[in-house]
């Protein structure tokens, strides 16, 4: 009696079980792809930096802390004040003799008047006297509930800073915002204080 397809049935079936069983022994479940990678560690610098970069030019943050030079075509950002806040060595232009119920802001939009005062945007470049030695909790505090430096106890900050619009903002974008702060060119400009509409701050 020929066994030999029984045999071979057999011998398949036992490489087959013993593929199986190396298989699993062997497997260590699921191969991380870069994708999973990424989710695991969060975006790079270099895509955190990008989107603070692209956050803080949508909401409008050179608006007021990047002073401008006037060109043929009107106002232009200085590239060499980016972030920088109101320029500590520029004189106030002269006001209005009568300017009550209203808000005026300089030609650049870096210094405001109304009835809180004078207000000076701050300078929020990496140098020493913007931001550089802030930590992240601290910016997060000051844009979410709109603290002095970000620091508890602290003075609320004063118009025209639209901080109410960030209370809600995001961890990430928080962060990202700030990785991008931190990695400007620093602009070493320590901008006044406020001037209480009574007179000069004491």
């Amino acid at each position: 009696m020929n066994r030999r397809p029984e045999f071979l049935v057999a011998s398949a079936l036992l490489v087959a079980g013993i593929v199986i069983a190396s298989s699993s022994c062997s497997d260590h479940g699921p191969v991380a792809t870069e994708a999973d990678t990424a989710v695991l560690t969060g975006p790079s610098e270099a895509a955190l930096v990008g989107r603070g970069k692209y956050l803080v030019e949508i909401m409008g943050c050179h608006d007021c802390h990047s002073p401008k030079q006037m060109g043929p075509n009107g106002p232009y950002l200085d590239p060499e004040r980016i972030l920088s806040g109101y320029p500590a060595d520029r004189p106030l232009p002269p006001q209005p003799v009568s300017h009550e119920g209203w808000a005026l802001l300089t030609m650049d939009l870096t210094a405001a008047v109304g009835p809180w005062g004078t207000t000076f945007a701050a300078n929020i470049t990496s140098d020493e006297s913007g931001i550089g030695n802030w930590t992240e909790e601290q910016f997060a505090r000051a844009l979410t509930k709109g603290l002095y430096k970000g620091l508890e106890g602290s003075r609320p900050l004063l118009p025209t800073m639209p901080w109410q619009n960030y209370v809600n903002m995001s961890q990430e974008d928080l962060s990202a915002v700030f990785a991008f702060l931190k990695s400007t060119k620093p602009v070493a400009n320590v901008v006044p204080a406020p001037i209480p509409p009574a007179g000069p701050v004491q």
